[in-house]
């Protein structure tokens, strides 16, 4: 590929004929507006997205674009880094918020009361993304991301919503704090990254595994091996645009509209037609979501 190519959005996929959802996605982060991501999505058959936040200003932004747009529905987090850097602080300003000066805990607990006061909003359908994140933080955050994550199960728990989980080389340690917590009735593991072994574990909790768009790439046969496995009625698709991109488009930016790019290779492995797929992805994102 070209490298003037990553600019160029790829083109529109075939659409579907069975609608379905996004089941993740960060709109915030895509170029243009809301209202073409949604049309774009739309025209091809992604009717519905589940708008993610990451932090408070991506919680709130969340909140306010479901309640505008009824194929909007929210979720509401402090993201696993997110966590320690409000605690800890952040020189580097890898974050959008830029350098940050230490919190301590206290910081930590106002965040999560206003994550808490969001999710009691109707338009806002989950917790998340919430979880671990051992590749991007390191030991000294750990304490703050683990704690984070208890709370925002409990917020989860007492608001009836959704639990959406961010799970980055941390799998044993998400699914043993979900067992000393109880988890909520709906878990949703987000861009599912776990192995065939791992979609069993979570197949007999009754947790939904969302897969994106890596699930085509050549490295990912573990991906596809624990699609495979995952029962039908516990799949979901996401974009978590824009990362993530399905090939043969990686390196460009995702949206929404891509979603069947995904689909299509998803219904390869598990051995279902496209339209039945969709029709259980479709049914699958309301029930996890509650809509």
């Amino acid at each position: 590929m070209a490298p003037q190519d990553k600019n160029t959005p790829p083109p529109l996929p075939e659409p579907l004929r069975v609608a379905v959802a996004d089941s993740h996605t960060h709109l915030d982060m895509q170029e243009g507006t809301v209202e073409e991501a949604l049309t774009k999505a739309a025209s091809v058959g992604v009717t519905t997205v589940v708008q993610v936040g990451c932090d408070l200003a991506g919680s709130r932004w969340a909140a306010e674009t479901a309640a505008a747009h009824d194929s909007v529905h929210a979720t509401v987090a402090l993201h696993p880094n997110e966590a320690p850097r409000i605690v800890l602080g952040e020189a580097d300003g890898w974050s959008r918020q830029g350098a940050r000066e230490p919190g301590g805990d206290s910081a930590l607990d106002a965040a999560l009361t206003e994550i808490d006061k969001l999710a009691a909003l109707p338009q806002v359908r989950g917790v998340g993304e919430t979880g671990l994140d051992c590749f991007r933080t390191g030991p000294e955050g750990m304490a703050a991301q683990e704690a984070s994550f208890r709370a925002h199960i409990e917020i989860a728990k007492r608001h009836g919503k959704a639990l959406v989980i961010h799970d980055r080389e941390a799998h044993d340690d998400v699914l043993r704090i979900l067992r000393e917590e109880g988890a909520p009735d709906r878990v949703v593991f987000h861009c599912y990254s776990g192995d065939a072994e791992m979609a069993k574990i979570c197949a007999a909790a009754g947790y939904f595994m969302s897969f994106a768009g890596n699930v085509t790439f050549k490295n990912a046969q573990p991906l596809r091996d624990a699609l495979a496995v995952a029962p039908p009625e516990l799949v979901l698709v996401e974009t978590d645009a824009p990362f993530l991109t399905p090939a043969p488009y990686r390196g460009r930016a995702n949206a929404p509209y891509l979603i069947p790019v995904t689909l299509r290779a998803m219904a390869e492995v598990t051995a279902l037609t496209e339209d039945a797929l969709a029709t259980a992805i479709a049914a699958n994102t309301a029930r996890a979501f509650g809509y």
